[in-house]
């Protein structure tokens, strides 16, 4: 078993809290709030690769389940009752993605990338759409139909997280060129003695 080195644990460490703050920054657009937790998000999963990202995307929702308020609305294991939580483990399964096929060139561009975070979109809304609607309907008994639940909870929140989703890309360049990609490592096998 690999274990993470300081370095590693470090950036991780620093996803969480870039991931944690920007739950609490929220930007008001006409009649919904916006926070900046996607485009953390989308770069730790860039950034970090695909198991780090995944890592600590996944460290910051245990943390939140836990009941640390790392949350946009705080925390604690009553957000798997929250219709929204699917979102949360959109990112984990985003963060994962976003790594794996930004990887998947050896120089990925803004377009590459933007292609990429389009496909992290795609898998949040999925996974948040789908939790919202099994939730209101057959947790919290609030019914609400799934064309319903696909226009307010995914058509109409496209527009900005596209914007994230070209600010994550450009950023990630950005962090490409300066050195601070984290570089997956070589699959090692173990070798038997003979």
């Amino acid at each position: 078993m690999k274990y993470l080195e300081i370095r590693e644990l470090a950036r991780c460490g620093i996803f969480i809290a870039l991931i944690t703050v920007g739950s609490w920054i929220r930007i008001p657009v006409g009649t919904d709030v916006y926070t900046l937790q996607f485009l953390f998000t989308l770069l730790a999963g860039l950034v970090l690769g695909p198991r780090r990202g995944a890592l600590a995307v996944g460290t910051y929702v245990l943390l939140g389940l836990v009941g640390v308020p790392v949350f946009a609305m705080g925390g604690g294991p009553s957000y798997l009752l929250q219709p929204t939580f699917g979102y949360l483990l959109g990112f984990i399964v985003q963060a994962y993605f976003c790594g794996r096929w930004a990887r998947m060139t050896a120089e990925p561009g803004f377009r590459r990338l933007l292609l990429v975070n389009l496909g992290g979109m795609a898998i949040v809304y999925g996974i948040g759409i789908s939790w919202f609607y099994l939730a209101s309907n057959y947790l919290l008994e609030a019914p609400i139909a799934l064309w319903t639940a696909i226009l307010y909870c995914g058509i109409l929140q496209t527009p900005p997280d596209l914007l994230i989703c070209g600010a994550a890309a450009w950023l990630a360049v950005r962090f490409r060129r300066a050195g601070a990609w984290q570089t997956e490592p070589a699959v090692r096998l173990p070798v038997k003695d003979v």
